[in-house]
């Protein structure tokens, strides 16, 4: 019974045969005693040799045939000498079916190499056989001796190295389709948790800001006993509200579909929005003693201000690409939003500037307080999400606390590569 090497060597256990070989054994070995007692063999026995050895042959080639699987090889060794046997003992149809049988087993289950051997013996083994009988007795019928030899021996060690090369080709493609779908699950997996970090940042740098700011005045709206500061406390609550309201509902838009909701996304945030932020902070940090600044290095030279100090112009000769620029925009917005929450009285100060190479860099600066908590609570994740976005880009951050001639001041530095191809034409 030829399975078509579906069923693999691990099936069965070792030295133990398959159910399967056991029944091809048992078939072939009643088979061929059925023959033998109808007398329905080759011819007498050659040699002198007694008609009996014919079941010996039998029995051998029976017993090869339980090891097809489990020990192709030894098989095959025993089958040998046995179908010899039959040959010159009056040739059992039966036994030299099993023998095509346990050749086929060997080229299908034994190793690598027998596989590609056994089929060139075969060849060789017919040839040569073919070539003496032809010598010996120079008639035609010896060309029938090379066919047998083909159809027991070439035959079924062609025909197991055919579905070997299948078996080995189907196996091969299951298992690049396995790793290709390990590697497409990998890439959804990343990419969906790259996109949630993504949303994560833009979370916390578009809200967080305006309800630090909402929890200060609501703080300070409680414990000062002033009619007029207690207005002006929620009157920049309710700016904050409504700006963070608006925030949230740009950053749902984006998470929508534009077309199914009649929404479109925001537009990307820029340097240019630094100044605005800037003067937000002022605000919501004139009851806490803050004063902001902005030197903002990359603009020409032009009037002087608070916001808008005067300086160089930018050497890069263009703008940053856009995600520089929006790296750079929440840098500034998430470490002004930390100055609200843990800064002492003083000033903070941003810079923003362009170096000779055509680097961004931001640096911001705050007086560092050591107190036990923060003005408003946080989530402890804007360190961590800026890192992210620099080494996103492939830029440097660091931030810490410093000790200077003024004291201890808290500085937040970022380098980014500020000139895109854009910006080199």
């Amino acid at each position: 019974m030829l399975d078509g090497g579906v069923i693999v060597r691990a099936l069965a256990a070792p030295g133990r045969p398959h159910p399967h070989d056991v029944l091809i054994a048992g078939g072939g070995l009643a088979t061929g005693v059925l023959l033998w007692t109808l007398r329905l063999h080759g011819g007498p026995p050659l040699f002198g040799l007694p008609a009996s050895l014919t079941l010996l042959a039998l029995t051998v080639m029976a017993a090869a045939e339980l090891l097809r699987r489990t020990a192709p090889m030894a098989a095959l060794v025993l089958a040998l000498p046995a179908l010899a046997l039959d040959f010159c003992t009056g040739t059992l149809i039966a036994t030299v079916l099993m023998f095509t049988d346990v050749v086929y087993a060997a080229v299908l289950y034994g190793p690598p190499g027998a596989s590609r051997r056994i089929p060139l013996y075969s060849e060789l083994l017919t040839v040569l056989a073919t070539v003496v009988t032809a010598a010996v007795w120079r008639v035609p019928q010896v060309m029938l001796v090379g066919i047998g030899l083909a159809l027991i021996t070439m035959a079924p060690a062609s025909t197991g190295l055919i579905i070997r090369n299948h078996r080995d080709a189907a196996q091969s493609a299951r298992l690049r389709a396995e790793q290709t779908a390990l590697l497409a699950e990998m890439d959804r997996t990343q990419a969906v948790a790259g996109e949630r970090a993504r949303m994560a940042r833009e979370l916390h740098d578009l809200v967080a800001n305006h309800l630090s700011a909402i929890a200060i005045h609501a703080t300070a709206a409680q414990t000062i006993d002033d009619p007029a500061a207690t207005r002006a406390a929620l009157g920049v609550i309710r700016e904050n509200s409504v700006q963070g309201l608006a925030e949230m509902r740009r950053l749902i838009g984006l998470l929508r579909d534009p077309k199914a909701t009649g929404e479109e996304p925001a537009a990307t945030p820029t340097l240019d929005g630094v100044a605005a932020l800037v003067e937000q902070a002022r605000t919501n940090g004139a009851a806490s003693g803050l004063a902001f600044v902005l030197d903002d290095a990359r603009r020409p030279a032009g009037p002087s201000g608070p916001s808008s100090p005067r300086g160089p112009a930018d050497p890069s000769g263009g703008r940053p690409p856009a995600p520089v620029e929006l790296a750079a925009y929440r840098i500034v917005q998430e470490s002004l939003t930390n100055a609200l929450k843990h800064a002492a009285p003083g000033e903070v100060r941003v810079r923003i500037a362009h170096d000779p190479g055509g680097t961004l860099t931001v640096a911001v600066r705050s007086p560092y307080a050591d107190r036990p908590g923060p003005r408003a609570p946080g989530s402890g994740a804007g360190l961590v999400g800026m890192r992210e976005r620099i080494a996103l880009l492939g830029g440097e951050f660091d931030a810490g606390p410093t000790d200077g001639p003024d004291g201890t001041v808290w500085w937040v530095r970022a380098a980014l590569p500020g000139t895109g191809e854009e910006g080199r034409r």
